[in-house]
């Protein structure tokens, strides 16, 4: 049976502006959302996705791990430069590459704005609403590029050199996921909280295949991305951008996700480590130097 589980709550747009606030509202009132969804064993919904996820016995679950040993001033800036996308019913991440005067640039996956081609709404750390317009959405990458025009100022992500990674090099991920689970069972629905539920999640590298994956992943790790995540940034140890969320820990479709994009399949023992971990599309595969 649909539901609609958009309640209205005192404290629920707590620190969203009123413009933001009364968009979010009408967005999200009037969506519906089906229930029992493919969410077990470690699978996310796509961030387009607007599902309620349902839990098996094997899976709980939980809010990603906070980064608690990362600096307050590399946390704050993380969450400056990382953008909420709201596509119809789609709410992704995605974040801020590029200034020119008032406008500015985002990057988030192609699977965040779907085949929307209209315009879209951009959420920034201030808690102002922006209209956004889709650039451009690749073919081959998992990718989109989106701008938006503000008279105020936002922070630019520094753009790092992904194709130095190494394996267990330190990694923090950001993004805003769509469901938490705040208490035991219950999950909570995070896409009219605004800013809230920011997340900043720290990990290591665990792969950098020589080939890159289908839709240009090439950067395994093991940080915990969410449905709503996808398009949010990772960042090396510095604070620079070096790749893009988007497919979480055992992604359904394994035969067609993990395998290169020569057509290529990786061995058994491959795919299983490649299950095992979150993958981005590094900012060496978008083309990205100099943005910044």
């Amino acid at each position: 049976m649909l539901s609609n589980p958009y309640r209205a709550e005192k404290n629920r747009f707590a620190g969203v502006s009123q413009s933001t606030r009364s968009f979010l509202k009408t967005l999200l009132l009037g969506t519906q959302v089906i229930g029992a969804s493919l969410l077990f064993l470690g699978v996310n919904l796509p961030a387009a996705d607007s599902r309620t996820p349902s839990y098996s016995s094997g899976y709980t679950m939980s809010s990603p791990s906070s980064s608690e040993n990362v600096p307050a001033s590399m946390s704050e800036m993380a969450r400056q430069v990382t953008v909420r996308i709201f596509a119809n019913r789609s709410v992704g991440s995605g974040v801020i590459i590029n200034r020119s005067g008032q406008g500015y640039t985002v990057v988030t996956n192609a699977h965040v704005v779907g085949n929307h081609s209209g315009s879209f709404m951009i959420l920034t750390a201030d808690g102002q609403m922006h209209g956004g317009r889709l650039v451009s959405s690749s073919r081959h990458l998992d990718v989109a590029v989106l701008q938006f025009n503000s008279s105020g100022s936002h922070q630019v992500a520094k753009i790092g050199n992904s194709s130095g990674v190494r394996v267990g090099e330190s990694v923090m991920a950001a993004g805003f996921p769509n469901w938490l689970n705040t208490t035991p069972g219950k999950m909570q629905d995070t896409r009219d909280w605004g800013n809230r539920p920011f997340q900043l999640t720290q990990g290591q590298v665990g792969m950098v295949p020589n080939r890159s994956l289908v839709e240009g992943y090439q950067l395994g790790y093991t940080n915990d991305i969410r449905s709503g995540m996808s398009g949010g940034p990772v960042f090396n140890q510095r604070g620079e951008l070096i790749g893009i969320n988007g497919r979480s820990k055992f992604a359904l479709s394994a035969d067609k996700v993990y395998r290169y994009s020569d057509g290529s399949s990786p061995s058994p023992e491959q795919v299983q480590q490649m299950k095992a971990l979150s993958w981005a599309i590094p900012v060496s595969n978008l083309s990205l130097r100099g943005q910044s």
